[in-house]
Parts: structure tokens; C-alpha cells; sequence
């Protein structure tokens, strides 16, 4: 039988909506349904950019300092096995986030991925009401995380990076403040995220907005160029532009597999993040890769900050219980490791990412391993607050893995990366335990 294109399934998912097999004729209307009167819960999604599980403590990590985050693992659940399922392009980022947003697979993401351009803040007019009212079921983001998520009943908010990421979904946000910040200082590094979902809770306190919320909180950090603040720069023995030519002590220990290089080519002639990454280039030496370890726990655990706020604010507003905390990152990063800097590669620290979720039922302290992709976390929300799952999602609800029902949602995992040299590389790893 010949396979369906993605838009052949969303073509025949259009159909089937629109004769009424799967939704009733209320689901699918561009005009929000009457919410039921039970209480649903809020989601918030924080989404960084380019972290690897072994940076934080949840995952053993004994440097880098996120009290934050580890209050989120102490009063939630950690899953040792999430990933990202991989590539077709060296900016990993741009399927990773479409994944996420549409819950199809890698393959499936080359045919929607680059469908609209890169937001320009100087001309973008942000108009979602009108683009919601115009999606059909024809249309790939009508079953995107914000249309979804609208049609529910529910405010949806995203603030995050700008480029590299689906812009199809992002422009259905009720409300948007994007913006790109790789710097040192507040208002242009990861306290300007923070600010504007603290800007949007007060709001709510003030019964402004009253629906249930969906918030994407993202962050442009830690990607590179790693800008820290300067007193956490100082804190863990780093600098963001005076590269030292011998280790500082109060630099972060080389990692286990940390190389001096990569032992054979890594199958990506002239990749960026390989020979263009600030403050490292083509240099390998223990000074430099310890120094851009420091800044990246800077902005680490500068993001852990900003969390803390949102947290606080959540629990002194009284919505914190009905809130379920995701976080997560679109994919690992070397940093080191293996002689490598970037994520186009599928080892360990690349291919898995962090998830750890707190919420409503979850048991306070748990692990499991999930074995789970990023493109799980959509139709997770579905589960999460009632809201029926759509046929042209590929990926699985892992609620049952919350819930403390299951270890994991699948038995084998696979990962690609072939956004380099072709054929690429592929991976393959079976994980026993239901």
C-alpha cells in the first residue's frame, strides 16, 4: 500500500471532521465551544534552546546550580529517556519545534516545516483571531498546539526565540512577544522571556483573563553565543569574551568524554556549530571548553531564575496546584563532549533531551523512563486537558507514564541525522520495561 503524504493526511483528516466521524460539528468550528463547567488545567510549557539532560542536577549534574528546576523534579516526576527525534537539517532547532507544535514526525516536518518565513519584528502584525477563523481542516496547523488548544476553550500565550522554529503555530497564539536574546543583561537575555509571562500572570490576577491558560514559555538560552551575566560569569569561573588560555579554577570539570577532537569526521563539512561557535571557533583545548562550560551554566541557571519567578507567582495567585509545569529543550548539545560543540550528532548527550513535569496526580519524587519523543508532548496536552486527539499526530500520550501507570509508551526509539553528509547517520535503541 502506498503511504499518504502528510497532506494527504490531513486532507482525509479534514474529511473525516467535516462528515462528523470525529468531532461533533461544534469541535470543529472556528468559534470556541461552550466550555464545560469542570475546571481544566493549565499547562505551562518551558522550552529552551539547546540543552543537554546532563547539565542539570535532576540528571546528576553536580555543577551547575538550578534550585528551581530541582524543586520541579522533588515535587514531579524526571524522565530518564526523552529525545528529540532527530534531523534533516543542521539547524536541528527548525524540525525539533515543529514537532513539538504539530506532533508529527521528522520526515513529516520537511513538508511543512519552511511553508511560512522567518517573523520580522519590524513589519509583523500579529492578527490571530483572523488566521484561526480562516484555518479549514485542510490545513496542517489547524491541529497545531495553539488551535487546538483556542478551540478547547483555552488563552493561549507564547513568548520565545524568533527563527528556527514553526512559524505556522506560532502566529495562532493569542498573544505573542517573541524575541531573539543571546545577551548578558536583563532586557536582552533570559530575564526579558520571564518578564513577559509575569507581564501576562498579572494580568490574569487582575481577572483580565480568566480561561484556562496554555503558555509557551521559551527561551533563546543556552544556545550560543552564551552570554552570561556577568555575577554568574563569575561564579562559575568564566568570561564571555577574554577566552583564558589556562583553565580557571572555578571553571566546570571537563565532562567524562570530553576529547580534545572528534576521532573521524563528523560527517558535516564546515557545520557552524563546529568551527563558528563564539569564544570556542575550531579550539578544543580544556581552557576554552571549560570556560564555555561556565557560560553555559550562567545562562543555565540564569533560566532557572526566571523560572523561580513564575513559579512563585503561580503559587501566590493560587494556580499553581491546577497548573501542569513541562520542561524540556529542543534537543541536547556537546559542549565538549566527544570532541564535539554542536547537536548535529547522536550521541546521548544530543539525542535526549530534559523532561521534567510537575503537576495534578503526578507523584511527588518519581523517575521513569518514558522513552519518549518531543513530539509526544502535544498530544500529552490533549490527554492532559480532555481535548480528543486528532488522527495526524504520530506521536504518543505518555500520561499514562505521569500517572505512574506505565514506565514507558514505546519499546524501541530512533533517531536521525542527516542534515550533513548523505546517507547520514541513524540510531536505534530498544529499551525493556512496560
Amino acid at each position: 500500500m502506498k503511504p499518504l503524504s502528510p497532506f494527504s493526511v490531513f486532507r482525509q483528516a479534514g474529511f473525516l471532521m467535516l462528515a462528523g466521524i470525529l468531532f461533533t460539528e461544534s469541535a470543529i468550528s472556528q468559534d470556541r465551544p461552550p466550555v464545560a463547567s469542570v475546571s481544566k488545567p493549565n499547562i505551562l510549557f518551558i522550552f529552551v534552546d539547546d540543552q543537554s539532560p546532563l547539565t542539570l542536577s535532576a540528571y546528576g549534574n553536580q555543577v551547575c546550580q538550578t534550585p528551581n528546576l530541582d524543586r520541579l523534579a522533588r515535587e514531579g516526576m524526571v524522565l530518564d529517556n526523552a529525545h528529540h527525534m532527530g534531523s534533516w537539517v543542521g539547524g536541528v532547532c527548525l524540525p525539533s519545534r515543529t514537532m513539538v507544535q504539530t506532533s508529527i514526525n521528522v520526515w513529516r516536518t520537511q513538508d511543512i516545516a519552511k511553508r511560512y518565513p522567518r517573523m520580522n519584528p519590524r513589519t509583523y502584525v500579529h492578527q490571530p483571531r483572523k488566521l484561526l477563523a480562516d484555518l479549514s481542516p485542510n490545513d496542517p496547523d489547524y491541529y497545531s498546539m495553539p488551535a487546538l488548544f483556542f478551540r478547547a476553550g483555552y488563552d493561549t500565550y507564547r513568548t520565545c526565540k524568533i527563527g528556527n522554529t514553526y512559524e505556522g503555530a506560532n502566529r495562532l497564539y493569542l498573544g505573542r512577544n517573541d524575541q531573539t536574546n543571546y545577551g548578558p543583561e536583563d532586557e536582552t537575555g533570559s530575564w526579558w522571556h520571564g518578564e513577559q509571562v509575569m507581564n501576562y500572570l498579572k494580568e490574569r490576577e487582575k481577572g483580565i483573563k480568566e480561561d484556562p491558560f496554555l503558555l509557551f514559555f521559551g527561551f533563546t538560552h543556552p544556545h550560543d553565543p552564551r552570554n552570561g551575566k556577568p555575577v554568574l560569569l563569575d561564579k562559575y569561573g568564566a568570561d564571555n569574551t577574554d577566552i583564558p588560555t589556562s583553565p580557571n579554577p572555578l571553571a566546570p570539570p571537563l565532562q567524562a568524554n570530553y576529547l580534545p577532537a572528534h576521532p573521524f569526521h563528523h560527517g558535516h563539512p564546515g557545520l557552524r556549530d563546529e568551527v563558528a561557535v563564539q569564544g570556542v571557533l575550531l579550539k578544543r583545548d580544556e581552557a576554552t571548553v571549560r570556560n564555555e562550560l561556565g557560560r553555559e551554566y550562567a545562562c543555565i541557571e540564569n533560566i532557572d531564575r526566571q523560572v523561580g519567578r513564575v513559579l512563585d507567582k503561580l503559587e501566590a495567585m493560587g494556580e499553581l496546584e491546577n497548573t501542569y509545569i513541562f520542561y524540556s529543550a529542543d534537543h541536547g548539545i556537546a559542549v565538549g563532549r566527544h570532541g564535539l560543540m554542536g547537536k548535529q550528532n547522536l550521541y546521548e548527550h544530543t539525542w535526549r533531551v530534559p523532561m521534567i513535569i510537575r503537576g495534578p496526580g503526578i507523584k511527588a519524587g518519581s523517575r521513569a523512563q518514558g522513552n519518549t519523543y518531543l513530539m509526544d508532548l502535544l498530544p500529552t496536552f490533549c490527554d492532559l486537558a480532555s481535548i480528543e486527539k486528532p488522527i495526524t499526530f504520530d506521536g504518543i500520550s505518555f500520561k499514562p507514564v505521569l500517572m505512574g501507570k506505565r514506565n514507558t509508551v514505546r519499546d524501541v526509539l530512533y533517531g536521525v541525522y542527516n542534515g550533513g553528509t548523505k546517507p547520514g547517520m541513524r540510531s536505534v535503541k530498544k529499551e525493556t520495561g512496560n
